[in-house]
């Protein structure tokens, strides 16, 4: 049933709701403004970019202090996660033994907004010295470390959503997403598949979805399944037997023909049920699987079908089944 409480309007919103909303439209006002200037300039700058890195022969050193130091461990697990080799060094960490992680085969992503963070000048010194390049993130490319860069990402200048225009909050949106979208542009670029995204992503939520549906999947015996031809009474024995609310029907060579569930009972109830043959209660021609499809795309189809069940076959013939209460318990669902 649609809710009955009313629609908050500007004017009836709490002063918390009304602050959250004037940071919503700052920081978006942000990323409009980052969008804008990568349709100019600064889109250039940032397909030289992902060149850069996309060709280097090492990995992508992210670095950063304060704020900006935040936001570039996050870019460096992007980018690690979506096939881009990564790893955040601290700025000031590299002046006390860090740089010895950098090799002349990497590329260094050096996040500042102002570009004139003392402690940089131990990285900048460094890549000056041993030729590995350097991306600049920063809103000021006159700064010293624009002037150092090989490229600099000159993001535009916008307000912070702090009152007083001082709290990193608009500039640091800004910059992840920046991040985000060099993660991206290499991801498909080299198509990046879902499968290889896997391989970094085995645990959580994430990693389930990320399995396939042979790992989720009941065989053998558990398999409700009986042949055509079958008494409706023996069908429902191995439905209740089974505990899945389903039972495959399947012809001589063990393909899938037809289902019979919990709902096609309730549908066809009537005196003689259990006395006629599974023929005339199943549904026939059930949506099948194979046991190589991804479990997010499982998921999807379950979704879109409404049905709770799914028979898995290979090469035609049957080899196990699916239940949502399965994927529900796995963490999947």
């Amino acid at each position: 049933m649609p809710s009955s409480k009313p629609l908050m309007t500007p004017s009836s919103a709490p002063a918390s709701v009304e602050s959250a909303l004037r940071t919503l439209e700052t920081e978006s006002g942000g990323i409009n403004a980052l969008a804008a200037a990568l349709r100019g300039p600064l889109g250039e700058a940032f397909a030289r970019a992902v060149d850069l890195i996309r060709n280097a022969k090492g990995r992508v050193i992210v670095t950063g202090l304060g704020k900006s130091g935040h936001m570039a461990r996050k870019i460096a697990a992007t980018l690690a996660s979506t096939g881009t080799p990564a790893f955040f060094v601290h700025t000031a960490e590299a002046a006390h033994g860090d740089l010895g992680m950098i090799t002349t085969d990497d590329v260094i992503m050096a996040l500042s907004w102002s570009g004139e963070q003392p402690e940089m000048k131990t990285l900048v010194n460094y890549s000056a010295r041993f030729a590995i390049p350097m991306i600049a993130l920063t809103s000021n490319a006159a700064s010293s470390l624009g002037q150092a860069a090989d490229i600099v990402l000159e993001l535009p200048r916008a307000r912070e959503a702090c009152p007083h225009n001082l709290a990193p909050t608009t500039s640091t949106m800004m910059q992840v997403a920046i991040g985000d979208a060099i993660a991206i542009a290499l991801l498909e670029g080299r198509g990046f598949t879902a499968l290889e995204f896997a391989h970094f992503h085995p645990g959580g939520k994430l990693g389930a979805m990320l399995k396939f549906v042979r790992d989720y999947m009941r065989t053998g015996a558990e398999i409700p399944v009986k042949p055509e031809g079958t008494k409706m009474s023996d069908a429902v024995m191995e439905m209740s037997a089974k505990g899945l609310g389903c039972v495959c029907i399947v012809n001589a060579a063990n393909e899938a023909v037809g289902i019979i569930t919990d709902g096609d009972l309730r549908r066809h109830m009537r005196p003689d049920l259990l006395t006629v043959s599974v023929d005339d209660i199943m549904t026939r021609q059930p949506k099948t699987v194979p046991p190589s499809m991804l479990a997010s795309e499982m998921i999807e189809v379950l979704n879109t079908r409404k049905i709770t069940t799914l028979v898995v076959t290979e090469a035609d013939k049957v080899v196990g089944i699916v239940h949502l209460h399965d994927l529900l318990r796995a963490g999947v669902a």
